[in-house]
């Protein structure tokens, strides 16, 4: 085995033992947080070193290809972003375990990125449960009684979806005598399986990964560990897990179920119909919600069914759409969250209502959480309506008008409570003129989300480009 074929993941492990470590002696852990985040340039500069790699490691159980490596990039962005705007929050709400905090969030993305580059179920199951059993940890780290709740729910019904997904996995070895997804393929062709067991492995495992993206049915923890869980950590999870499930998802099912016939048409409508109901769910139940994090929470189930448009196309558009959509959505949603986290901190509530005349009080947040509200609706010159566009037109190559036509009128919707919150910030009475102050590693987190958002919305090509040349990667 080539060491270099694993350097990102080492480097990544390596950091979070080097935190740990840090913080026995660093006292004043906002600069444990700059450390952390500049310690991410060596793993993300190891995954461009090997951007257009193609070759195994471990026996073949990881991949480095394209692929792999703009997730793993988009991931260790993710990271980057979520610990810069975290080093006010720690300090204000936590008293001890700062350092720990950190650490847990750097292993988490270390198992995220191994789920990117698996292609071998056991590696897939065993990267799920390292990035898995870091954020049950996350969730409840407040100790308070909505974080403790929030951390019982996402550890029981992940334990659930975890075994549904397991089993699923189970069933599939026992029918095709191998873990490897290529293997699995082949097998499927040379005995032109079509056994019942085979469909309900291919549902059971659909079902353990659509908990991961908080897709209907399987959302109901989402809104409860938004709320209650730590902002950053909130945050970190509307986009970081969701890119990892649909990571896995795109990987899976194009390569062992990627054949066309009977199991690629069933998986393929199976997709469209979920995300329709995903996509509706979300966004009827968003348009109640009073507070931001809980709103923030539905709109990401909403997402994750436009998202899987690309999945349910089942063709390179759709693969390269769904790439370039979970970066623009990554910036996005976490420019959102983390203007949260700025005002949150400073009025000690997340209903939308506190956030009344927010423009008057800071001006540049208030802009901010617009623009990246306005992305999300998917509005013109922003890179939401980019992202959306190329997911659409990858359906409506494939003949999927029904599709398009459900998620066009899901996106009318969408708006109705994105400018609801844009509406109260800019239009409301503020209860208060005391400004919202907002530390230097937040500000640079902010301007690097809108300054993203709305380059993308005018010039998507470059990131596009790299989107397409990894999903054409995929067997």
């Amino acid at each position: 085995m080539e060491w270099r074929l694993v350097s990102p993941e080492l480097s990544m492990a390596l950091l979070a033992i080097g935190v740990i470590l840090l913080d026995l002696v660093i006292e004043n852990k906002k600069v444990l947080v700059s450390l952390a985040t500049v310690g991410l340039i060596v793993p993300f500069a190891l995954s461009l070193w090997l951007w257009g790699e193609s070759a195994t490691a471990m026996n073949g159980m990881l991949v480095v290809d394209s692929f792999a490596l703009f997730f793993k990039c988009l991931f260790i962005g993710i990271t980057a972003l979520v610990l810069m705007s975290c080093g006010e929050y720690i300090t204000a709400k936590m008293e001890r375990f700062r350092g720990e905090f950190i650490a847990l969030i750097l292993l988490s993305a270390l198992g995220l990125m191994l789920m990117a580059a698996t292609r071998e179920l056991i590696s897939i199951y065993v990267a799920l449960e390292l990035s898995s059993m870091s954020l049950y940890a996350l969730t409840a780290f407040l100790r308070d009684r909505k974080s403790a709740e929030a951390g019982i729910k996402y550890l029981l019904l992940g334990a659930i979806a975890s075994a549904v997904l397991l089993y699923g996995m189970v069933m599939l070895y026992g029918l095709t005598g191998t873990t490897e997804l290529g293997a699995i393929k082949e097998r499927i062709v040379e005995e032109g399986l079509r056994e019942p067991a085979l469909f309900m492995a291919m549902v059971m495992i659909g079902t353990g990964f659509a908990f991961k993206i908080a897709a209907v049915p399987f959302h109901m923890w989402a809104p409860d560990v938004y709320e209650g869980a730590p902002t950053p950590v909130t945050a970190y999870l509307s986009v970081a897990s969701k890119s990892a499930g649909f990571a896995v998802i795109l990987r899976l099912f194009a390569t062992a179920f990627g054949e066309p016939g009977w199991m690629h048409d069933d998986w393929s409508l199976m997709f469209g119909v979920l995300a329709v109901v995903t996509m509706t769910v979300g966004n009827v139940i968003a348009i109640h919600q009073v507070n931001i994090k809980r709103l923030l929470a539905y709109s990401g189930i909403a997402q994750a069914g436009y998202l899987m448009l690309g999945i349910a196309a089942a063709n390179a558009a759709g693969r390269s759409g769904i790439m370039f959509f979970l970066a623009v959505y990554s910036l996005a949603n976490l420019g959102a969250f983390i203007t949260v986290i700025a005002i949150s901190n400073k009025i000690g509530s997340d209903l939308i209502g506190d956030f009344s005349g927010m423009i008057k009080r800071a001006p540049a947040l208030a802009l901010v959480l617009g623009v990246c509200l306005i992305s999300l609706t998917g509005i013109p010159p922003t890179a939401g309506f980019i992202g959306k566009l190329v997911v659409f037109k990858a359906a409506m190559d494939e003949g999927m008008l029904w599709l398009v036509i459900f998620a066009v009128l899901n996106s009318v919707v969408a708006a109705f409570y994105y400018f609801k919150v844009i509406k109260v910030m800019f239009l409301g009475t503020p209860k208060s003129m005391e400004p919202v102050p907002a530390g230097n590693g937040l500000r640079l987190a902010l301007v690097i989300s809108t300054v993203g958002v709305i380059i993308l919305g005018v010039y998507p090509y470059v990131l596009y480009q790299f989107a397409d040349k990894a999903a054409g990667l995929i067997p």
